[in-house]
């Protein structure tokens, strides 16, 4: 019997990696049970995705704080709550900040980044920035998040060609393909000790 990782995601917008590991968990590819969906949107895709998986979803909205860093302790509440091993940030559009955070899930936060890091480091359109700088090759990045933006240990890395890519939307969809691959193959690693 595999042991299954219980994993917080957090996310923004559409939720097409969060997506992957629903489908992921559901045909036994992916050994996590997805806890909880913490979004700072409230119309955030991803919530749909959620509601029709049976996931629970849990809103954040950030006006609704004084301080940036209540918000970031919230998250870390309503994760410890759900009793999340493992925190996915998956296309969420926000700098985590708390020191809670990060001392409860210390090396237990991974984010998805769709470019080779360092480069374009802290970009939220890096697909885009790729286009622009006329790269043959581009890909992604899932690191361990850290207080240091975008610099976190490198978990996996991979090349994607661009070559043949005629506007930054070809070099997006692209990437993502590779991104939903790699997001299940770490989270399941993780689930099975394979990285720690």
């Amino acid at each position: 019997m595999v042991n299954k990782i219980r994993i917080g995601v957090l996310a923004s917008g559409r939720g097409s990696n969060f997506q992957a590991l629903i489908d992921g968990a559901e045909n036994g590819e992916v050994a996590c049970n997805i806890a909880v969906l913490i979004t700072d949107n409230p119309n955030a895709q991803a919530i749909e995705r959620a509601k029709k998986a049976g996931i629970p979803v849990e809103i954040v909205n950030f006006k609704s704080f004084q301080k940036r860093e209540d918000a970031d302790k919230r998250i870390a509440e309503i994760l410890e709550q759900y009793s999340a091993e493992l925190v996915v940030l998956a296309g969420y559009m926000r700098i985590l900040r708390g020191a809670r955070i990060f001392e409860r899930f210390k090396n237990k936060i991974i984010n998805i980044h769709p470019s080779l890091l360092p480069q374009f480091k802290g970009s939220t359109n890096s697909q885009k920035d790729a286009f622009e700088a006329g790269l043959k090759e581009s890909g992604l990045t899932i690191h361990f998040v850290t207080e240091d933006l975008d610099g976190g240990a490198i978990i996996y890395q991979e090349k994607v060609d661009i070559s043949e890519c005629k506007s930054a939307e070809e070099v997006s969809a692209k990437i993502l393909v590779r991104e939903h691959a790699a997001m299940k193959k770490v989270v399941d690693n993780f689930a099975k000790g394979k990285i720690d």
